[in-house]
């Protein structure tokens, strides 16, 4: 009966195995005639845009490829620093003020697929994001491999909160059947991450483009969605071998950057404090209430955890060992981390590139 205990977390770890065998992967090598636009939303990026800008610039095998850049209201210099480092190899584009009913990063991004001029696929990238030559070329065969309306490639993340940013990839590997999700038309079942989307043009004005996910907060996923809604695919893919994401450079920002957006994630609060729970009570709890009745088995409790993350990491360019001990540790600062962005919203308190959220 005990052992039973442990089953749940067999069978998601077995998921996390099958949906790593199934992940796709853009390919190396790739070239496409299609018409690209690279689009790069900014607000107050000079100290990191330089890296990004430059391996847009280095992209290759996209013959007919531009790239955009809009400048939204910065304040640090931002524009002069992509002047100074791509000159008049990238359009530089100043963004029109934020109109009311619209949040930052939508307003941006649709503007930016407004001045895309006539490409046949948008790529979206933030400015932390660095693409190895053959990235965009990979994405696009990949995108039209799949016969996908949206594709999602997770970067590999790198610099700060080694313990919580892969619980992002470890959560849909666990949890979302990736494929069911391809073929299913529900809008509900879905997940993108906006570090870097490339979508066909077609499918993303079908879907009423950003326009259509102006005031949400996690417009990426939003956007996903509406693709699905308008009839069209979306798909998530390993993009680490082709592209890093260095998110935050510190505890401080990793936490205020999950705090502008967490409580958006679960669609309530009482969705958010049932998801908690039940990370906790798999993760934390039954390996702590296991351990002084029946140990071997708290330990085997402990090792499913762990091997779910190891899977997780290994797929996903992550750093399997020691960060996927840590695995019921990382839960918990988790947990925290959304109680503190519920706290702060509701205090008034959340605010993102000098805007308030």
């Amino acid at each position: 009966m005990i052992l039973l205990v442990c089953l749940p977390l067999l069978l998601l770890a077995a998921h996390t195995a099958a949906n790593a065998l199934l992940l796709r992967r853009p390919r190396r090598d790739a070239a496409t005639g299609e018409r690209v636009a690279v689009l790069l939303p900014l607000r107050d990026e000079a100290a990191r845009v330089a890296p990004c800008l430059r391996s847009l610039l280095a992209q290759r095998g996209v013959p007919e490829l531009t790239v955009h850049v809009l400048d939204d209201g910065s304040t640090d210099g931002t524009a002069d620093v992509v002047r100074a480092v791509a000159g008049d190899r990238v359009r530089l584009h100043t963004g029109a003020p934020l109109p009311a009913g619209w949040r930052g990063k939508p307003h941006a991004c649709q503007q930016l697929a407004d001045l895309a001029g006539e490409a046949d696929v948008l790529v979206f990238v933030d400015a932390d994001v660095v693409l190895a030559a053959d990235a965009v070329a990979g994405a696009v065969d990949l995108l039209r491999g799949s016969r996908a309306g949206l594709l999602s490639p997770y970067p590999k993340i790198v610099g700060s909160g080694r313990l919580v940013q892969p619980l992002l990839q470890w959560s849909w590997l666990t949890f979302l059947p990736l494929r069911g999700m391809e073929r299913s038309p529900r809008p509900s079942l879905a997940a993108a991450g906006g570090q870097w989307l490339v979508l066909d043009r077609s499918a993303y004005r079908r879907a009423g483009g950003h326009a259509a996910v102006r005031t949400e907060i996690l417009e990426d996923i939003a956007l996903a969605r509406a693709v699905k809604r308008s009839g069209g695919r979306i798909a998530l893919a390993d993009g680490s071998r082709l592209a890093t994401c260095r998110m935050y450079d510190s505890w401080r920002e990793l936490a205020d950057g999950y705090g502008k957006s967490l409580w958006a994630s679960f669609g309530s609060a009482a969705g958010a404090a049932a998801v908690v729970t039940m990370l906790l009570l798999l993760y934390v709890v039954t390996p702590l209430a296991l351990l002084p009745v029946a140990p071997g088995v708290a330990l085997l409790a402990y090792l499913l955890g762990v091997a779910g993350r190891m899977i997780s990491a290994g797929a996903t360019g992550g750093r399997v060992l020691p960060d996927a001990l840590a695995h019921p540790l990382a839960i918990v600062l988790f947990g925290f981390l959304i109680a503190r962005s519920f706290h702060r919203r509701r205090h008034h308190r959340l605010s993102w590139r000098g805007r308030p959220v």
